[in-house]
Formats: C-alpha cells, structure tokens, sequence
C-alpha cells in the first residue's frame, strides 16, 4: 500500500463537496503536472491519502481511499472545461486521473502550522520549502504520525 496527499483550494473542491458527492466519491480531474500525472498512475485501488485544503487555512481534513486506478481525464478533451488541453486527443489523453472515497473527516483538521512543528514529520514533501506538487507521496512513518496526531 501507498499513501498520497490530494491539494485542493475550498473554493476549487472542498470537503464537503466531496462529502455530497454520491457515495462521497469524485475522480481527481484537472491535475495538469507532468510528475503528479505520473504519481497518480502510479496509485491502486486501496491506496490511502489525505485530503487536503490548501489556500488561507491550509490543514489536511479526512482520509481518503482511491478506489479507481489512473484513467484518462476526460476534462482535457473538452473546450468548454477549463482543464482543457487542445493536444489531448482520444487516442493520446495525456492526462489522468483517479477517484477517491472518503473514510473519514477528522474531528479536528490538522493545520499546517501543527504539521511544521512535528519534527517526525522532517522531510515530508508536503513541508519542503518550495513544494507545490497537487498530489505528493507520504511516506509510510509520516502517514502514521499523521493518523495519530488525527486520533
């Protein structure tokens, strides 16, 4: 099993739009980096992330499960979408993307701020200088730190 963090703006897609989703699932569409395409082609179903609120009041919200593998992103083939790439063609999508359910909303999200001042959490990519990556890898001693600052 992997672990990951899925970035998002509230304003963009927030938890609760994930929430009343049906059966609180949404494909991860829109994701147009190259090394995040690449991780999430990498996912399986059962792997687990967080959700995460970037923006003013960046904090993970809940875990999430992916639960269908890298598929290509129908967003891009569309001109009306604002996620649309005109070199994306059926034959050659160039982008991806996966669905994620959720598990569980934290009580309480666990801000940024909180995730800066672990120092297991030292290396973690989410807390490297410069960082912007949409969806990143966790590592596994970060992941579990993690769910027990959630408990």
């Amino acid at each position: 099993m992997n672990y990951w963090l899925f970035k998002t703006e509230p304003g963009c897609f927030s938890l609760d739009d994930l929430i009343f989703s049906p059966n609180s699932t949404t494909s991860w569409d829109g994701v147009r980096n190259y090394q995040a395409r690449n991780l999430m082609r990498s996912m399986q179903v059962g792997d687990l992330g967080f959700f995460y609120h970037s923006g003013k009041d960046p904090h993970i919200a809940a875990l999430v499960e992916v639960v269908r593998e890298a598929y290509p992103d129908h967003t891009a083939l569309d001109p009306k979408n604002q996620h649309y790439d005109e070199k994306a063609t059926p034959e050659d999508p160039r982008w991806f993307m996966v669905d994620v359910k959720l598990v569980r909303k934290f009580d309480k999200p666990i801000s940024l701020a909180d995730l800066k001042k672990e120092p297991e959490l030292d290396g973690m990519e989410l807390l490297k200088r410069g960082s912007r990556l949409s969806v990143q890898p966790v590592e596994e001693p970060f992941f579990q730190h993690i769910m027990q600052m959630a408990e």
